[in-house]
């Protein structure tokens, strides 16, 4: 058996509560640099810190990153430094008790339909290790957020596949355009919810309302419908 499996059968046999996974999926490209991508980098901080101090969060909800610029890469949670790590559901997540965000650094293109496809693989398997595990469990999240439109030839592929997740209740996909983000186009990424444009640069708040959001989750019971917090950070979009 692999180290990562043998890490994931330990954490699931001394911890065998209800899990919720979240795949962070975030625009790294060159258009994220200076206070973009340093306020991103705080509101993850925020959020981890946040999950650290409640209970039962702490103990169900599960995160990955995968960050794209130039190419999509799933970054470690577990140790904070941003190095890479192999696209499987083992190595990319930690539990919210041991998530360190990586620090990241804006370059390259956006590759979005590769990064929305590998998130969706990480979530079909983790769901996977939950039911060899006999763990009950959430629907996941994926939490898409990006000031660009996505430069690879395959995104509206990975926007389809998204909606028949969504179809199938495997996921609860949102999107969060920054700045100069296409709203029309990134609506092609979920069939049950809108994208939001985010005020400004107001990352803080964006955190603060997922951190609170998956607090909500993690004190309900798989299949209830969680009540989520109001949207505070969110701007209505008025572009044609």
């Amino acid at each position: 058996m692999a180290s990562s499996d043998r890490l994931a059968e330990t954490e699931f046999a001394e911890n065998p509560e209800p899990r919720c996974a979240v795949v962070l999926l975030l625009d790294t490209s060159g258009s994220m640099q200076g206070a973009p991508i340093d306020e991103l980098n705080a509101g993850m901080r925020d959020l981890a810190r946040t999950l650290k101090e409640d209970k039962l969060a702490s103990l169900r909800v599960e995160l990955a990153v995968i960050a794209f610029g130039g190419r999509a890469r799933a970054l470690d949670v577990r140790g904070g430094e941003g190095r890479e790590v192999p696209f499987n559901a083992t190595d990319a997540f930690a539990g919210a008790l041991d998530f360190a965000p990586p620090t990241l650094e804006a370059k390259g293109e956006t590759p979005m339909g590769e990064a929305v496809r590998q998130g969706l693989t990480l979530v079909r398997q983790r769901k996977e290790l939950y039911r060899q595990h006999g763990l009950d469990y959430f629907r996941p999240w994926v939490f898409l957020i990006t000031d660009g439109n996505p430069t690879d030839f395959a995104w509206e592929a990975a926007a389809d596949e998204v909606q028949e997740e969504e179809r199938r209740k495997g996921v609860s996909f949102y999107v969060v355009g920054v700045e100069g983000a296409d709203l029309s186009k990134l609506a092609r990424f979920s069939s049950e919810r809108q994208p939001v444009r985010l005020k400004g640069l107001a990352f803080h708040e964006l955190f603060q309302w997922l951190s609170k959001s998956l607090q909500s989750v993690a004190q309900s019971r798989p299949g209830d419908q969680a009540p989520l917090p109001a949207v505070g950070w969110a701007v209505a979009d008025t572009s044609h």
